[in-house]
């Protein structure tokens, strides 16, 4: 039975939480968190499409947003010795990393962001959040650029929409670097085991990263399985991946497609074409989850030399600016 169109809060798992209804469609928001989009659900069919927080112990999930849901990073990936030089200065990030000595993603994704407003029409169900920039803000004590991010997710007929509004605010040109670290469930369906699934991305070329899971600048050839990735379709976990790939758009699209060969049915995510990269990691070959992550720039991409920004995605917004990029997540129904 499909359920009534609407837009409410709620709490997920004793946080508050935006809850979106349409159609069949059901999503979940944390604004407090990130502005993490924590659930995306086929309620007719019990689908879950992505990896939830358990609600009843929301422990690690506040310990590590990053691998739940849609959470978004900026400056993404990783920065050697947290190393950030841009337009003839040179700025230090945080070494978070211990590991590797490096700095890792940035600062949105864990931080609060206002609830702009939501709401439900005969269209779709919305909720827009933003994340203001300037002095006192933790992105702003290592990179002191003025700006705003505006995050409004909707659900149609047509699945779940997202568009992100960079907007430069300040007076000095900016880095504009985002990525969404995206954990899709494998399964998705009820019924299905990881074995029964294949996923394709729009890879292109794999980067050599060291041991500080920095790129090289050298490229490495595509295993068989690699190939299938970009190709037809492969198992998600056939090998432990925490991988760096070019974006490689087919037809004009920049995408991942997962499918269900017990059921039939797909999930496409279709990133748009601002996203030059992608990173895949799979948690060890977890067989539960992966994550297909769209990313603007090459990581550590401030201290590669030699290369030009626009290959690298080292892009910026002057005073005034304004980037746009929307992505699509939807399921494609099995023929019947």
């Amino acid at each position: 039975m499909t359920q009534q169109n609407t837009a409410f809060e709620e709490q997920f798992g004793g946080i508050p939480a935006v809850w979106l209804r349409f159609g069949p469609f059901e999503a979940a928001v944390i604004p407090s968190v990130g502005a993490n989009l924590v659930a995306f659900r086929d309620t007719e069919k019990g689908y879950r499409y992505l990896r939830e927080p358990n609600q009843d112990d929301m422990k690690e999930f506040m310990a590590a947003p990053a691998v739940y849901g849609i959470p978004i990073l900026s400056p993404p990936n990783r920065y050697e010795d947290g190393r950030f030089p841009w337009n003839g200065k040179d700025y230090q990030l945080p070494v978070n990393e211990p590991a590797t000595g490096n700095h890792l993603h940035g600062f949105l994704h864990d931080a609060e962001w206002k609830l702009e407003g939501y709401g439900s029409n005969n269209l779709e169900s919305y909720v827009s959040l933003s994340q203001s920039i300037g002095e006192g803000h933790a992105f702003y004590k290592y990179l002191p650029f003025s700006f705003t991010v505006t995050l409004r997710y909707s659900l149609s007929s047509q699945g779940l929409l997202q568009q992100l509004v960079v907007n430069n605010t300040g007076t000095e040109y900016m880095p504009n670097l985002f990525a969404f670290h995206t954990a899709i469930n494998v399964p998705f369906a009820p019924g299905s085991q990881s074995s029964d699934y294949t996923a394709k991305v729009t890879i292109g070329q794999r980067r050599e990263l060291n041991e500080r899971s920095l790129p090289t600048g050298q490229f490495q050839p595509l295993t068989p399985e690699e190939e299938q990735l970009k190709q037809g379709g492969v198992s998600p976990f056939f090998a432990a991946m925490d991988n760096h790939y070019t974006a490689e758009p087919q037809n004009g699209r920049n995408y991942m497609e997962l499918t269900d060969h017990r059921t039939g049915d797909k999930l496409v995510y279709d990133v748009g074409t601002s996203y030059k990269h992608w990173m895949i990691w799979n948690n060890n070959a977890c067989n539960e989850f992966f994550c297909p992550e769209p990313q603007m720039n090459l990581v550590n991409a401030p201290n590669v030399e030699g290369v030009s920004a626009e290959e690298i995605g080292l892009v910026g917004l002057q005073p005034g600016e304004i980037f746009e990029q929307s992505s699509r997540l939807y399921p494609i129904a099995a023929a019947k």
